[in-house]
Parts: C-alpha cells; sequence; structure tokens
C-alpha cells in the first residue's frame, strides 16, 4: 500500500505542476497578456542558421500538390490549405505547425518551391498568427517553428514582395517574444531546452540589443549545465535526445561562429561531451541501441550530425551518469541498461527496461529489445515500455517500474514512469581478455521482496557473452519458498535471425550472411516464444524470443551463454 500511495502522489504533484502552468499559459495567451508581445518589428534577417536534418526534394512536390508525409502520416488537403482542414492525428498536427518541412523547399531549390513555401507560411499567419491557442502555440512547437523559419528564412523570403517580408518579421517577433515569456514555466525536459535554443538562434539572427543576447547565452547555458550529463547523455536517458538535441547544437554552434560571436563554454562542452556519447549508443551498423524512447533508426541522419565528431578511437565503454554500460571485443557489441529510471518529470518516454542489453556482431543485431514505433498507435506504447519488451527478468508477469496512463489525467501528466528503481549498482570489469558489469536494482524489492542481480561477461574476443542472473531477497540472501517469485528471463530476437535447435539440443541464433551463435542454460530448459519488434522501419514486425521461466526460490541463480560458431550459410524460412 505504501508504495502505491507514493506512486499516486507522485502523478498528483506531476498534474498540479503541469495544471499550473496550463493555467498560466492560458492567462498569458489572453488579451491582458497579449499586448506584451507586440512592439518593434525586426527590419531584416541577419543570416540563416544551417540545418543539418535530412532534405527530400521528392517531399517538396508532394507537398505542392497538397499531399504533407509527415509523422508518419499522410493527408491529402484536396486544394485547401492545411492550416484549415481538421486532422484528428495529432502528431501530423504537431509536424505540420512545427514547419521542419521547409527543409525540402529548400532542398527543391526552385522558384515554384519557394513561392509554395511562402505561400504556406502565409496561410498560418492568417489563420494563427494573431490567435495564441490551440497545438500551433504549444511552447515546443512554437520554439521549432521558430528555428525552422529562421533556418529557412531565404527560401520563404525568395522573391517576397514588401509586405510579405514585414508580416513575416512581425510574426516571428510576436512568437519570439511568447517564447521568452513562457519558457521559464515550461515543464523540465528537452522541450524547454529546445526553447532555450530558438531564443539563442533568434537573437544571433535578428537584429537585437547586446543585452538580449547576453540573456538568451546565459539561460541556454544554465539549461544545457542541467539538462546534459557529465557524460554526455541527456536526463532523459533517451538515445534520441542526443540526437535530437545534437541536430540544433551543432548549428548553433555555427551560428555564433558565423556572427563572430563567442559561444558559451557550456555549449560547446555539451557538444564535446554528446558526440561521443551518440557514438556509445551505436552498433556496428549504426543504428541506435532501442532504449527509452528509442525506435527505428534513420541511418544517414546520423551520419550527418556524426560528420561533425573530430573525435578519435573507439567510443567510451562506460556511461555511469546516464546509467549505461557497452562491451565491446572482436567485432561484438553489447550495451545495456545499468540505470535507474530518469526523474518523473522527464520520463514520459523512459522504459522499464532496467538491466535489460542488445547484442549484435558486425552488423547484425542478435538480442534486442521491442523499441518503439515511432509513429504508430498511442495505444500501443505503454506495451513496447512495458519490462517484458526489454531483454531482461521479470518477475510475476509484471514490470520493475509502473507506467502512468490515465485517460482522466493523462492530459496534465502525460505518461511518466513511476515506482520503479530506487536503488541500482554496477561494478564495472576489464580484466586481460575480459570486459563486462555486475549490476543490481531493487525495482521488485517493495512488492515482491525480490532483487534482481545480472552479470555479463564478454570474453574470448567476442566468441563468448556470459550472463547470469541471481534473485536474493532485499537483504541480499537468500530466497524462502513462497508464491510470488515466478521469474521469466527474455532474449528478445531480431525479426531477421532464425532460431533451431542442433544436434546438441543447443539453440542456434543464425541469419543470411551473418555468423551463427548458440545459446545455452544448464540450470533451466529453453524455449521459444512469439515476439513483437516494435522498432521495424516499416513499422512493428513478428519475432521470436529466447525464454528461460523458473521459480527463483527454486532456482535462485541461472548461468547462460551466447557463443560465436563461425559463419552461417544457413537459413530456416520464416
Amino acid at each position: 500500500m505504501a508504495i502505491v500511495a507514493d506512486n499516486t502522489a507522485r502523478v498528483w504533484v506531476l498534474v498540479a505542476k503541469e495544471y499550473w502552468r496550463k493555467a498560466r499559459r492560458r492567462l498569458r495567451a489572453g488579451p491582458t497578456y497579449r499586448w506584451r508581445y507586440s512592439g518593434r518589428t525586426p527590419e531584416r534577417v541577419l543570416i540563416a542558421p544551417p540545418d543539418l536534418r535530412l532534405a527530400d526534394p521528392q517531399i517538396a512536390l508532394e507537398i505542392y500538390y497538397g499531399r504533407f508525409p509527415l509523422s508518419g502520416h499522410m493527408v491529402e488537403t484536396g486544394g485547401q490549405s492545411p492550416f484549415q482542414i481538421e486532422v484528428a492525428h495529432r502528431g501530423w498536427q504537431k509536424s505540420l505547425h512545427g514547419f521542419r518541412w521547409l527543409r525540402h523547399m529548400r532542398a527543391a531549390g526552385t522558384d515554384l518551391a519557394a513561392a509554395n513555401a511562402r505561400a504556406l507560411v502565409g496561410d498560418w499567419i492568417a489563420a494563427h498568427g494573431s490567435r495564441i491557442s490551440g497545438v500551433a502555440w504549444e511552447p515546443g512547437i512554437t520554439a521549432k517553428r521558430v528555428i525552422a523559419w529562421l533556418q529557412h528564412s531565404s527560401v520563404v523570403l525568395q522573391g517576397a514582395e514588401f509586405p510579405f517580408y514585414r508580416a513575416f518579421l512581425k510574426s516571428l517577433a510576436v512568437q519570439i517574444r511568447y517564447l521568452r515569456s513562457v519558457t521559464r514555466e515550461m515543464p523540465d525536459g528537452k522541450q524547454r531546452l529546445r526553447a532555450r535554443i530558438a531564443l539563442a538562434f533568434a537573437a544571433l539572427s535578428l537584429p537585437a540589443p547586446a543585452s538580449a543576447l547576453r540573456a538568451a547565452t546565459r539561460n541556454l547555458a544554465e539549461e544545457l549545465d542541467h539538462q546534459i550529463l557529465p557524460d554526455g547523455g541527456h536526463v532523459s536517458r533517451n538515445p534520441l535526445a542526443v540526437l535530437e538535441i545534437l541536430a540544433d547544437l551543432l548549428p548553433l554552434r555555427q551560428t555564433y561562429a558565423n556572427q563572430a560571436e563567442s559561444p558559451p563554454a557550456a555549449l560547446m562542452g555539451a557538444i564535446d561531451r554528446m558526440l561521443p556519447a551518440l557514438r556509445f549508443f551505436r552498433h556496428q551498423d549504426g543504428a541506435l541501441a532501442r532504449f527509452n524512447g528509442m525506435g527505428a533508426t534513420i541511418h544517414d541522419r546520423i551520419a550527418a550530425i556524426l560528420h561533425h565528431d573530430d573525435t578519435a578511437g573507439a567510443p567510451l565503454l562506460h556511461a555511469p551518469h546516464s546509467g549505461y554500460e557497452r562491451l565491446t571485443m572482436g567485432g561484438v557489441t553489447v550495451i545495456a541498461d545499468t540505470g535507474a529510471p530518469p526523474p518523473v518529470e522527464v520520463s514520459e518516454d523512459a522504459h522499464a527496461g532496467c538491466l535489460s542489453f542488445e547484442m549484435s556482431c558486425g552488423r547484425q543485431h542478435y538480442v534486442v529489445n521491442a523499441g518503439v514505433d515511432t509513429y504508430g498507435a498511442s495505444e500501443f506504447r505503454p506495451l513496447s515500455r512495458a519490462t517484458a519488451a526489454h531483454s531482461t527478468a521479470t518477475l510475476n508477469d509484471s514490470s520493475c517500474a509502473r507506467i502512468s496512463h490515465s485517460l482522466r489525467l493523462g492530459e496534465f501528466s502525460g505518461t511518466p514512469l513511476v515506482g520503479g528503481p530506487r536503488h541500482v549498482s554496477c561494478q564495472r570489469i576489464d580484466d586481460a581478455g575480459r570486459q563486462g558489469f555486475v549490476a543490481r536494482h531493487d525495482g521488485y524489492a517493495q512488492r515482491f521482496g525480490i532483487v534482481h542481480e545480472r552479470e555479463l561477461i564478454l570474453s574470448g574476443n567476442g566468441d563468448v557473452l556470459t550472463g547470469r542472473d541471481r534473485f536474493l531477497n532485499s537483504a541480499g540472501g537468500a530466497l524462502r519458498d513462497n508464491d510470488r517469485d515466478f521469474v521469466t528471463v527474455r532474449f528478445h530476437l531480431h525479426p531477421d535471425i532464425a532460431l533451431f535447435r542442433d544436434d546438441h539440443g543447443r539453440f542456434v541464433l543464425t541469419a543470411p550472411g551473418a555468423e551463427r551463435w548458440s545459446f545455452t542454460c544448464a540450470e533451466v530448459m529453453p524455449d521459444v516464444e512469439e515476439s513483437i519488434y516494435f522498432a521495424g522501419l516499416g513499422g512493428p514486425r513478428r519475432s521470436r524470443q529466447i525464454v528461460l521461466a523458473f521459480r527463483a526460490s527454486e532456482v535462485p541463480e541461472v548461468r547462460w551463454l551466447f557463443m560465436r560458431s563461425g559463419l552461417s550459410n544457413y537459413y530456416q524460412g520464416r
């Protein structure tokens, strides 16, 4: 009962904070405050910052013909302005009002694309420019739009007549003043950081007094110090957040240089830490490990970011502040989650995957977490965040943390992760010819009185990954027999992996052109069950999982082993 009460209290604190923020935001959008957003209109855009995000001229053509492929959802406008039609898909709405799709017009490089960009910006100004409400004016969306308008101002203003030129700059100035007013009250997390980045872009790209640039720089530095951890990870523990923030920080660094301004030390330091962190989360094929909100990887996007990484040598192996470990040897990569959940305020995308791991060999992934379907239906997101969707152990078919997804409270609290492990310890092992760790978490201690300990060791030039899962009582001693100690250890397999038993009864994992790996466990007979891989580029895919099921009081420790057994010429049809 105590843990339920504690979790409920945390959720209600979030609800109260968000209710207060929304009330303040509505007040600032009302007529009493709106006059504060008026003021002098900038005369021109001094500089258009670069945009590192991938652009496709073909999408510009689709948009010209009224087809908007945004956030994994296609909408045909039938000749109407997209800002005048009702679309239920909230992700599509956010992408539309964020205007990042302007980069496709810029990539097209034609007068037609520029005229279309200008027309669509004009439509937005007419439909939403004077009414501060709805999705269009959510602070996080406003920050994206300010950055996009500045980055692609050259294409929007190409061939523009003076009335549009002035209307564009006037609307931009209003949005910047509004953002400056609400940023302080935004919830903790990457949206607030992006708002600080947008205000720094604005102070550099538009005529502004030196005091405005100093204030924007100071506020940005404070936010970076707060959100970017000493090992380069983000406070949310989401690898995708590192990628997204770098896509904004790198152009901002360049804009400071182009304007002959000194970037804050916090900006330079954050970039220097985050680039190695991004490499830390990469498998050898370039994909990011699927932890805490990460889904399918767009490889070219990561390559565009890492093009700016001047560091040499192998990635870091130890990220203690972010709570991850990396083992790499002989072409094998193992990445594991060995950290406590992030603070509840930034846990909306966090997963209950403590002590889960992924394993790849060369460019082939073998053991994975299910990941998330980035553009899929929101009702499936809790499934991908559950412990059972990760390559780790579950107790009594429950997750090691609770995901709050109340329909009644979700509008205010979102879907935070609450009640997860409070203490996660990890000891790194680096001996001659061995890399590994021993980690322990207490996510099940309060409910079931059980602590999970996992040891992973990569050795033999990467040919052998040995694992040990132990289950202890809360004091670290042996378990007594009870009816609440049913354990399931899962190893989710990548959908490309075929699985069969060899003549010795061992499971063999194989894929076309990849090396074979065998799996054995002495204490428990492994079984195979259906699984689902949410992080496919084309959406969820069917897959399988190796399962060890047992009673912890009867089998308090299991040892298992993945062993490389050479290049595979075998492929069993799925």
